[in-house]
């Protein structure tokens, strides 16, 4: 049963299975030649016995013709042992070569028996010999073939066995029963030997599969270490190594490199207003706008969020660098189409381009800020590194160490600003406002250390200093005169400098008369935190100011979430309310917003009487700015006081 079952698995070859196909045609191609070249001297040479004996039909004829079809089928295979094939031409192959075995066993083993009564006993003998070990050694070189090899196995044993058993010749009948005998053991032990070549071809296979695995999760974890996921550009980690292996280049070259930085101007409220998935869309049509406009020999790369870097190579002066950021930020001026519908940004550049001993931070930080001079000065636009970004950068540096360690306590002193209202015809308040006296660099505006500050960790600190100088202020002030304070994004953001806040208030034992002024930006950082450090604040008695209102992404949310009682308008909308006809209906909708809600209105940077009259006839009722008072000393604001109170006094007279 057992020989039974192998000779049934056997007719299942070649088997379905790719890799294994392949396997046995190569094995195949080198074995074929070899067995044919048996085939073919070992008939010859019973030809060559037999020639005396036989009719030529049998011994000349007949052989030519079989050792022709072997030549031919020997060059088949010879000619297409080096071709890469497919599987599935491969196994059209190995079914044709059991075909073929198939027609040359019956063919080999006709012409034999016929030979046989021709001859003596040696010769008949022969012939039998002849048989035995020719089949034997075809179905070595067909032992990959399983099936080929059974099938020349049957051919020849069935015709063999039954001639020499019938003919009655002890000995004929001998080898025909070792026949049998011989081939079936060898039919099993070519079975498993082909069983065992499938296993190593499954075995070599799977770890060519586990090899190939295994690289494809080393590119992935390649991909996913210096490629962005979302823009499939270079990512920052890559961008630092390609920079610095083009500073490498470069030097060697004597030549340059130019880094250019891309950052959108004011993305964040994309992602706001239409959502994170309408953001997503924007960077990677971003990144598709980038890439089609580069050189071959520039990289690319996704830092962050909204933030694009290239490298350029080979001459970079100033002017090319300038056209490039300009063609840059003339693509990214283009409407973005989207599902919800187009969305219009703009971008700011920087360039900066090598010198030599540059490193690929120095580089970088210089493109980084001409980027954030594009953004103060030329929004939109591109700026290219030049000689006075680089003085301001020592500048800002020494101002920066300066302000490290600068005795603060000492050098920060308050101005303050009045806040008229005009329905009273007085004033109302004052806006407290932080200034830096340093031993070194003399008067430094607020525009610059405040957000240097902010920067370096040391806003709390001046806060501080700020609010104790305007408690002691306010303690000297008339009840009716009111204090308002800036807080920063981490005064609000930090419970730990809300408690600082709240207990240096609470020290002053009296009733609180400070409006505390927050803008959006400190607020979207974190809006839970921020209302609760807002209601921190209203338990003292102070009041919340939302100031620069207008010009974040979400000014009305927050008017409906926060618990305000002013807003101050931007200066923006002021300058432009006498000429600007929309600038009049913002401004309207604006006083029109504070008076349904219940709360007050302050406008800020008045400077002209125009402007004045065009806010009053809107509403307006509060106002800020160099045509009520410009910024003073503590100590001029007796003064002021006494002169506004003067002048209520001859109002009072001209009209009684």
């Amino acid at each position: 049963m057992l020989v039974f079952r192998y000779i049934r698995d056997a007719f299942t070859d070649p088997p379905d299975i790719p890799e294994l196909t392949l396997a046995q045609w190569r094995a195949l191609g080198r074995q074929v030649p070899l067995l044919y070249a048996m085939l073919v001297s070992n008939s010859l040479i019973v030809a060559w016995t037999h020639f005396s004996v036989a009719p030529i039909e049998l011994t000349l004829y007949v052989p030519v013709i079989l050792t022709v079809l072997c030549v031919v089928r020997t060059g088949m295979w010879w000619r297409n042992r080096d071709l890469a094939i497919s599987a599935d031409k491969a196994r059209r192959s190995l079914m044709t070569m059991i075909w073929v075995s198939t027609a040359m066993a019956i063919g080999f083993a006709a012409w034999s028996l016929s030979l046989f009564p021709y001859g003596d006993a040696y010769q008949q003998s022969q012939i039998a010999f002849y048989m035995g070990i020719t089949t034997i050694g075809c179905m070595f070189c067909l032992m990959h073939v399983r099936a080929a090899a059974l099938m020349v196995g049957i051919c020849v044993l069935v015709p063999f066995t039954i001639f020499f058993a019938a003919s009655g010749q002890a000995t004929f009948v001998a080898i025909a029963i070792n026949m049998v005998m011989v081939i079936v053991a060898l039919l099993i032990i070519l079975l498993n030997n082909n069983n065992d070549f499938a296993a190593l071809v499954s075995s070599r296979n799977a770890v060519a599969q586990r090899q190939v695995e295994t690289q494809r999760l080393l590119d992935e974890n390649h991909r996913l270490a210096n490629l962005d996921s979302l823009t499939g550009l270079p990512n920052r980690r890559s961008f630092d190594r390609h920079l610095a292996a083009a500073l490498r280049e470069a030097d060697l070259r004597n030549g340059a490199v130019a880094v250019g930085r891309l950052d959108f101007d004011g993305f964040k409220s994309v992602n706001q207003i239409f959502g994170q998935l309408t953001g997503d869309r924007v960077l990677i049509e971003a990144a598709r706008r980038i890439e089609s406009l580069r050189r071959p020999d520039t990289v690319v790369a996704r830092l962050d969020s909204n933030s694009f870097a290239l490298i350029v190579q080979g001459p970079v002066d100033d002017a090319f660098m300038a056209r490039c950021g300009e063609t840059l930020c003339d693509a990214m001026r283009q409407p973005f189409d989207m599902p919800s519908g187009p969305i219009r940004l703009s971008a700011s550049a920087g360039f900066a381009a090598s010198r030599p001993g540059d490193s690929a931070h120095s580089l970088y930080d210089r493109a980084d800020y001409a980027t954030s001079a594009a953004k103060r000065e030329a929004r939109g636009r591109a700026v290219v590194f030049s000689e006075r970004h680089a003085s301001e950068i020592t500048r800002v540096r020494r101002m920066e160490h300066l302000l490290h360690t600068a005795r603060l306590e000492d050098e920060i002193y308050i101005l303050v600003q009045p806040q008229f209202d005009v329905t009273l015809g007085a004033t109302t308040g004052f806006e407290v406002l932080a200034r830096w006296r340093s031993p070194v660099l003399g008067e430094v505006s607020p525009g610059e250390f405040i957000p240097m500050a902010e920067r370096t960790g040391q806003i709390s600190k001046i806060t501080r200093i700020v609010l104790r100088q305007a408690l002691a202020l306010g303690a000297l002030l008339p009840p009716r005169l009111r204090l308002s304070v800036n807080l920063s994004a981490h005064d609000i953001g930090s419970p730990t400098a809300i408690e600082q806040i709240v207990a240096l208030v609470g020290s002053h034992g009296k009733s609180c008369r400070v409006d505390f002024e927050i803008t959006e930006t400190a607020v979207m950082r974190d809006l839970d935190q921020a209302n609760q450090s807002l209601l921190a604040l209203l338990g003292l008695g102070a009041r919340i100011a939302l100031d620069d209102f207008g010009t974040g992404h979400s000014s009305l949310t927050h008017v409906q979430k926060l618990p305000l009682h002013r807003i101050k308008i931007d200066r923006s909308f002021v300058m432009e309310v006498t000429s600007d006809p929309a600038s009049r209906a913002i401004v309207k909708t604006m006083v029109d917003l504070c008076r349904n809600l219940g709360i007050s209105c302050v406008f800020e940077g008045i400077e002209t009487e125009e402007q004045l009259e065009a806010l009053v006839s809107l509403g307006g009722r509060i106002m800020q700015g160099y045509l009520f008072g410009r910024p003073m000393l503590p100590e001029d604001m007796d003064e002021y006081l006494a002169r506004e109170a003067s002048l209520q006094r001859l109002e009072t007279r001209a009209v009684s």
